[in-house]
């Protein structure tokens, strides 16, 4: 049985983005299992990030009606925690604590919340644990 995950923004942004084949592959396959299965968690702020890329800073942006569709049809389903003063003072203790960024420590604290077991990410160290919630970067380490 798979474990409830939640997923960074670079996830999405790398299953959108073809310029780097081998993590589109990677974060597609991801995110069909993670949709399929029900397990994939994210939050208000990943939701956010990725249309803030798509539709306006990435090389090839999204239509807007096919940025409609994905929000409903992936996000709308995976999205479990909205932005909150709660969620806010957790980051600010996990930032304070493990000295994270503020936007990790808001995906950190979002995991937390959703009580995931794994965070998919490449921002963090493979391997980190905040908690129950064990970091996992999905992508292999390419030697160039």
């Amino acid at each position: 049985m798979l474990p409830k995950c939640f997923l960074d923004t670079n996830i999405f942004v790398y299953a959108y983005d073809a310029r780097d084949r081998e993590k589109q592959d990677t974060a597609k396959a991801l995110v069909r299992e993670m949709a399929m299965s029900r397990k994939g968690v994210v939050s208000y702020q990943v939701v956010q990030e990725f249309l803030n890329v798509v539709l306006g800073k990435a090389k090839q942006t999204m239509r807007h009606d096919d940025a409609q569709r994905y929000l409903i049809t992936v996000f709308h389903p995976m999205l479990a925690v909205q932005s909150s003063t709660d969620l806010m003072s957790a980051a600010i203790r996990l930032q304070g604590k493990h000295k994270l960024s503020w936007y990790d420590s808001l995906i950190v604290a979002a995991a937390q919340r959703a009580e995931c077991d794994v965070l998919y990410t490449e921002d963090l160290q493979n391997g980190q644990r905040f908690g129950s919630v064990v970091v996992e970067n999905p992508f292999p380490q390419v030697i160039r």
